[in-house]
């Protein structure tokens, strides 16, 4: 990639995209996260704009190795499918991703940077392309301290009880919200859509705060029943 302008805005941006309500609800077969479809209708030209495009997303020294190995499954898409420019700025430390000439539209940038900064989050490369194939998912991040504070043998525990033997309640969770979730030590970042997110969330905290998984088991089938009675 050529030389970047450093004036241009990097301000980090919500990962939230809305979509129109009249789209229907698709779960990825790939990965089994839902969201909405991708609306695949030619791009008109007045979203085209004059200028370049920029996002940077920061990468944490033990992200590095993970990210090398990773590069390729990170760079065909953005490349070849969104007609993005991306670079890996060694002095920086920052992912580099601006428009070039050949894009169509200037949001997919926007979108690009939401799929890396996914993968950084420890998000594996496949859950993270949900973000470009599935509108109106995103990413949301908290810590334990923020549901409960907790300090040493207490925060593994609970960390434990999100975790469960062999990763067994994560899973579930993740399998009945149709979602995906990273534990990073003490931050806890689930991806999905909105109303998804609520609930793996509600479920989390509950966890957090002492409820046992089988209780949180069966509150999680009965949203999930009812949801899918709605629909």
């Amino acid at each position: 990639m050529a030389d970047i302008n450093n004036d241009f805005d990097t301000r980090k941006l919500n990962l939230k995209r809305r979509a129109p309500h009249d789209k229907e609800m698709e779960v990825d077969p790939t990965t089994g996260i839902e969201g909405k479809k991708v609306d695949l209708a030619p791009v008109s030209k007045k979203s085209k704009r004059h200028g370049v495009e920029m996002r940077k997303v920061p990468v944490p020294s033990h992200r590095y190795t993970p990210l090398k190995e990773n590069w390729m499954k990170i760079f065909s898409p953005v490349v070849e499918h969104l007609k993005l420019q991306i670079r890996f700025n060694l002095k920086s430390r920052n992912v580099e991703i601006r428009s070039s000439p050949d894009s169509e539209d200037v949001s997919n940038v926007q979108k690009a940077a939401d799929f890396v900064r996914a993968f950084i989050y420890g998000f594996e490369v496949e859950d993270a392309l949900a973000l470009l194939r599935l509108d109106n998912l995103f990413v949301e991040t908290f810590e334990i301290k923020d549901v409960k504070t907790l300090r040493g043998d207490h925060l593994s525990r609970a960390i434990g009880r999100l975790a469960g033997k062999g990763g067994r309640t994560k899973f579930t969770i993740e399998n009945i919200t149709k979602t995906r979730i990273v534990l990073a030590d003490s931050k806890i970042h689930i991806l999905g859509s909105y109303q998804n997110i609520q609930i793996a969330m509600r479920a989390v905290c509950n966890l957090i705060l002492g409820s046992p998984p089988s209780k949180v088991y069966g509150q999680l089938r009965n949203v999930a029943n009812r949801m899918s009675e709605r629909i």
